[in-house]
């Protein structure tokens, strides 16, 4: 059985009551996700049936390797394991790696033996997935490393492919990052239209912990007077939007002890060191789930 990333990442202690960080995925949250994503994958590439893999005797039996090109994460095993169950349940699969570990160029990942016709159907579907999911891994360790002797936490954010937002974090969490909310439904982010709407920040926030008082509140600010007004309103999370690296320094001096930082907006590789050495709590990245570059995987196929 693979392992999972869920409740085996370390993370940092904010010193903060635990209702304010951000939860991670649930296991049954995730194995229905698998399951709904698969099924649409196998529907959109399987429709009626596979005519080419049809043209193969119905008694031939393969054994096919999926080996990466190059270096990188591994994640997707759940997706792997589904689509066989899918597809044909009497394919049988050994794994050599688990989610969450580092690859080598030409490493095996596990090897399939079934029918052929099974294992020619299913070959696009499971590749499709572990490649996405091993390319947001290895994207998101590569910005935990440049994190490394800092104590900011990198977490992700909304901005993930439609139908795949579960899988995605996932793969961050293989990658050794940390999940922001799940949706707009787990917790509180208000941004400048929220604010405009209600009248003000602290009207926002007033509002919110009406609403639902055990849920994090989190406020964007775009500059110091609005991160003075979510403090004053008890936001318990400020977003500093877009802040320059000496404003960033000081909401850091300002704030500390009084609220919670998360530093968001045009984060890149070459800035993000530098970010996390002013002391924020968290650093959100949207290019870790959209600017993905798919690792390169191949299957490798032999008739038995």
């Amino acid at each position: 059985m693979q392992r999972t990333p869920w409740g085996t990442a370390q993370t940092r202690d904010l010193n903060m009551p635990s209702h304010l960080h951000f939860h991670p995925i649930d296991g049954e949250s995730l194995a229905q996700s698998v399951v709904a994503q698969v099924t649409q994958a196998v529907a959109e590439d399987l429709g009626t049936g596979d005519i080419s893999a049809g043209l193969i005797a119905p008694d031939t039996r393969a054994t096919a390797r999926v080996i990466t090109r190059q270096a990188g994460v591994f994640c997707g095993a759940p997706w792997v394991n589904e689509t066989l169950r899918q597809i044909d349940p009497s394919m049988q699969i050994e794994w050599a790696v688990d989610d969450g570990d580092r690859l080598k160029p030409n490493q095996v990942l596990f090897v399939l033996k079934g029918r052929a016709r099974s294992l020619l159907s299913a070959e696009r579907t499971l590749l499709n997935f572990i490649q996405l999911l091993s390319g947001t891994a290895t994207r998101t360790a590569h910005y935990v490393a440049l994190l490394e002797g800092t104590d900011t936490q990198l977490l992700d954010t909304r901005k993930t492919l439609p139908g795949l937002r579960i899988a995605q974090k996932y793969a961050v969490k293989c990658g050794g990052g940390s999940n922001h909310r799940i949706g707009l439904f787990d917790a509180f982010l208000l941004k400048e239209n929220h604010i405009v709407a209600a009248g003000s920040i602290g009207l926002a926030v007033e509002a919110a912990r009406a609403e639902f008082a055990d849920k994090p509140v989190e406020v964007e600010v775009e500059n110091l007077t609005e991160l003075d007004e979510a403090m004053a309103a008890g936001a318990d999370i400020a977003l500093i939007d877009n802040f320059s690296l000496a404003d960033t320094q000081t909401a850091v001096t300002v704030s500390r002890g009084k609220i919670v930082l998360e530093a968001s907006g045009g984060i890149t590789q070459d800035s993000i060191a530098e970010i996390a050495r002013t002391g924020v709590d968290y650093i959100s990245c949207g290019d870790l789930t959209k600017g993905v570059e798919p690792l390169d995987l191949s299957m490798r196929f032999l008739l038995d």
